[in-house]
């Protein structure tokens, strides 16, 4: 083979490798524009993905468990190669279970407890083959089907969560996921709208603190700076 047809074919490979990259990232983990999880900013409608209009009894220190209308997931910024980023890489799940204890002492209100927990193995994004390809990389939720956070530091309840107008809290405990577990604070936003308890948040983190491993499709590396963020969008029910 010449020396100019030998390139020739080297250039052939290449493009075609480069090619083959893009199409497989095109396919499995281009993003989508979901917007970020949040409080609803008006009363939420009764539908298969909001909470239903809910009475209880105005007492509010006792148990409260995870109601219709939560969600959580992750949120990764990715790109091909060495090229611009194109947009988020947006995966859900409404199987949030768990519950908080709430006290009260005068006109003070505590979280006093909370435990939630995500099944990663409905995490569902734009494109089902990148849900697919989580099964066995990045998340890993074929061997890590369980996402958990445990509440370790009381929060006092601001006056104006309780009076339906979103309030500021920090949520500082033991986050779980893809089989490592460390302290977090995460910021939220929390408030009491037609008998619910409505709490979104969410935390940005390096991807290398829990172990998770960038998706490698076809040699091309994607994602950005090894980080990630968890969204979600908690809403309890008066037990």
């Amino acid at each position: 083979m010449t020396r100019s047809r030998a390139i020739a074919v080297g250039l052939i490979i290449i493009a075609a490798v480069a090619v083959g990259g893009y199409v497989a990232y095109d396919q499995v983990l281009r993003g989508d524009s979901a917007a970020v999880l949040a409080l609803p900013s008006a009363s939420p409608v009764v539908g298969a993905s909001s909470a239903p209009e809910v009475s209880f009894d105005r007492v509010l220190a006792g148990t409260w468990t995870v109601a219709r209308g939560s969600q959580a997931g992750y949120r990764v910024r990715e790109r091909l190669a060495n090229l611009p980023a194109e947009s988020d890489a947006v995966g859900r799940t409404s199987d949030v279970s768990g519950s908080i204890a709430l006290a009260t002492n005068g006109s003070i209100t505590t979280l006093n407890g909370a435990t939630i927990s995500v099944d990663t193995t409905t995490i569902a994004s734009d494109k089902p083959m990148r849900d697919s390809r989580l099964r066995n990389e990045g998340l890993q939720t074929s061997r890590f089907p369980t996402a958990t956070f445990k509440l370790a530091r009381p929060v006092e309840v601001p006056a104006a969560a309780l009076a339906g107008t979103a309030a500021d809290i920090t949520l500082t405990g033991d986050l779980t996921l893809h089989g490592v577990t460390r302290s977090v604070q995460i910021p939220a936003k929390a408030q009491l709208v037609n008998g619910t308890i409505q709490v979104a948040g969410s935390i940005g983190f390096p991807l290398a603190d829990y172990s998770i491993v960038a998706p490698n499709v076809g040699g091309f590396i994607v994602s950005i700076a090894d980080q990630g963020t968890l969204e979600f969008l908690a809403v309890f029910a008066k037990a």
